[in-house]
């Protein structure tokens, strides 16, 4: 009787799950193990969202091997030292494991890697799970670098790249008895949650995948901007915890065809887009991936700008609606980030980090790669070509939002106004402007955009 562990990490998933599909096929039984990483909470980043969300995809998960006759073995602690004891008592030689791409994620898999030949045991690693494509598979022709800096030229071979088969979700998983598990979490009994978090895992992923694709899909490229129409996918959460197959999703979106779908693929290729200079340049997280001499607003300098900035009262509507959604839901509107990471780094100055680190407190789908790699693109430290390009939040505000739907929606007290006057609520006649408890502007637009215009002229 041969055994086999699947790690899972970020491929909470049955459907089209490579590590879980080629386990099942080298062994009779196969433990699939989840490890409550302590050094997540330590560094911060298991935050309440998240930890919600875990929570729901883990029991998802369970229930779907208990279907399957198996079930779902979860453990605290360190992943090689957790990994190595499970393997040890269920007696397996083979542990099965999707890539990452995060400096963490390279230390954890080498941590594991070493640990498991010390007893014998051997690593398999998978690529193509988490991304559609693997971080380091393309690399530009001729140039000797490692890795697209450019998004249109990787996006070009990205597109011509055979996309691996998706596989099926297996009728039967056999877990041996021997291994215990402690309990699995419970979304309630995590403090702390948004009150409009959305429910994980695979199931309820692959019903909104399915309402979207059948109702959303067609209409993608005309409407993923719409900031009131709230249009997206909204399966970034979902890609995340990998409770979705990228792969899956692409093979989907082609056979249907249309600019709507062809969108929909181009958003999925950003995607492993970053995840590429990500694994290539992981200090990116943290660091300017691209050299500057920014002379950015710190929490000291600028902290009454931050806080409102925080907590949507900036005085500039569209801004402080898409702030707000993030804190009531733990998602915010593509556009939204675009709009309030522009708004932080450009028109207050304050260094991007600041904004990355607020957004990976309270984003359900905090990627690493996604998250930072988005804020240095905005904030002209990252990939963009215009890394000097500055978005305006009224004329932002009244192209993506012109009857002010969505910011009626998040910001209550401005419902009176009507139309698109509601992104300009300081032009009010002055008896009219009272009536609204809304702040003023923490600071001009002009002002702002003559400052970020000095300082780059001198960095």
């Amino acid at each position: 009787m041969t055994v086999a562990v699947v790690l899972f990490t970020s491929n909470l998933r049955l459907h089209d799950n490579p590590p879980l599909h080629a386990a099942l096929a080298a062994a009779d039984e196969v433990v699939p193990l989840f490890v409550l990483d302590e050094h997540i909470a330590d560094v911060g980043f298991g935050v309440p969202n998240r930890r919600a969300f875990l929570a729901d995809c883990l029991a998802d998960l369970d229930a779907g091997l208990r279907d399957r006759g198996g079930r779902l073995v979860i453990r605290s602690g360190v992943p090689a030292e957790e990994v190595c004891r499970v393997a040890a008592e269920a007696g397996a030689r083979d542990v099965y494991l999707a890539a990452g791409v995060t400096a963490y994620a390279h230390l954890r898999e080498e941590g594991l890697r070493t640990a498991l030949e010390s007893q014998g045991c051997r690593l398999h690693v998978h690529d193509a799970v988490v991304t559609a494509v693997a971080p380091g598979a393309l690399t530009p022709a001729g140039s000797g670098s490692d890795h697209f800096a450019v998004f249109t030229p990787y996006f070009r071979r990205w597109s011509g790249q055979p996309v691996r088969e998706v596989f099926a979700a297996p009728r039967a998983v056999r877990v041996p008895r021997g291994p215990g598990s402690e309990a699995v979490p419970s979304r309630t009994a995590v403090p702390g949650v948004a009150e409009g978090l959305a429910r994980g895992g695979e199931t309820e992923a692959r019903k909104r995948f399915a309402a979207w694709y059948r109702d959303g899909i067609a209409e993608y490229e005309d409407r993923h901007d719409d900031l009131a129409g709230d249009a997206t996918s909204r399966l970034s959460p979902d890609l995340h915890f990998g409770t979705l197959s990228p792969v899956e999703l692409i093979h989907r979106a082609r056979s249907t065809g249309g600019a709507g779908a062809d969108a929909f693929v181009r958003q999925l290729c950003w995607r492993d887009f970053h995840h590429q200079v990500m694994a290539a340049r992981p200090a990116a997280a943290h660091a300017d991936y691209r050299t500057r001499r920014d002379r950015w607003r710190t929490e000291r300098s600028a902290a009454g700008d931050i806080a409102a900035w925080q907590e949507g009262r900036t005085g500039y509507p569209v801004v402080d609606a898409a702030m707000r959604q993030l804190r009531y839901e733990g998602w915010m509107h593509n556009r939204g980030r675009l709009l309030t990471a522009s708004f932080l780094a450009k028109t207050l100055y304050v260094d991007w980090r600041i904004g990355a680190r607020h957004f990976l407190r309270l984003l359900v789908d905090g990627d690493v790669s996604n998250n930072q790699l988005n804020w240095q693109w905005v904030a002209g430290t990252g990939t963009d070509s215009r890394p000097n390009r500055v978005l305006n939040p009224v004329l932002q505000g009244k192209r993506y939002d012109p009857d002010g739907t969505y910011v009626r929606r998040w910001v209550p007290e401005l419902t009176g106004i009507e139309g698109g006057a509601v992104h300009e609520p300081w032009k009010l006649p002055g008896p009219a402007r009272a009536r609204y408890a809304y702040p003023e502007p923490v600071v001009g637009l002009a002002e702002g955009l003559a400052r970020f215009k000095e300082a780059r002229d001198l960095a």
